[in-house]
């Protein structure tokens, strides 16, 4: 039961389809982690499809990403499965090994199907990856990781968020989709940003 349930729930958050990107202004913005720099923050599942398909276009937006901008990835958690891959990702991001192991991960559940949602099975998949094991364990669920996970979640309830992927620019727009649109408008976005700070200045 309690595992129908959290597949719904899960199905259920997913809501985001592959829709042309566009973007809505925030009622409530929120704060951004380096003021003065123009943040990008990308919320994602790894067991998305939409997410899995948007990886692409944003791993080679960020080969050309202007210096004046902050790229966040923030793994939602939103359920308690997703909070398994957060935990995950966070954990691997302190070991060093989260760059050489999220585009993996991505592929081994949206394409090899491996269910890769829980701490057992996330501990075999890093370790094939370098993690100790006794390291990742104790790390997953440290006050170090544990916050961060919080912070994702505040961050995910703060902008209202109801399903992924979704990107945040500065804080203050909410971009939804899943293809090439998605950066396509984080740059218009970027750019609209730069010349509000350049008036500040």
């Amino acid at each position: 039961m309690l595992k129908r349930f959290l597949a719904v729930i899960t199905l259920g958050l997913v809501a985001f389809t592959a829709q042309a990107a566009d973007y809505q202004v925030l009622s409530k913005p929120g704060r951004i982690d380096k003021p003065g720099m123009i943040e990008v923050r990308e919320f994602f599942w790894y067991g998305c499809p939409h997410c899995y398909h948007l990886e692409p276009y944003m791993a080679t937006w960020l080969k050309t990403k202007p210096a004046d901008v902050n790229f966040v990835r923030t793994p939602a958690a939103m359920n308690p499965v997703w909070e398994q891959n957060a935990r995950a990702f966070y954990t691997a991001e302190t070991l060093g090994i989260m760059e050489k192991t999220h585009g993996p991960l991505f592929q081994a559940i949206n394409v090899g199907q491996q269910r890769l949602f829980d701490k057992e099975s996330l501990v075999r998949f890093y370790s094939g990856f370098g993690a100790n094991s006794a390291n990742f364990n104790s790390l997953y669920n440290s006050f170090a990781v544990s916050g961060k996970v919080a912070q994702s979640k505040a961050l995910a309830q703060h902008y209202a968020l109801d399903g992924v992927p979704a990107v945040i620019v500065n804080g203050k727009y909410l971009i939804k989709g899943s293809d090439a649109k998605v950066t396509k408008v984080i740059n218009e976005l970027i750019a609209k940003e730069r010349l509000l700070l350049a008036k500040k200045k």
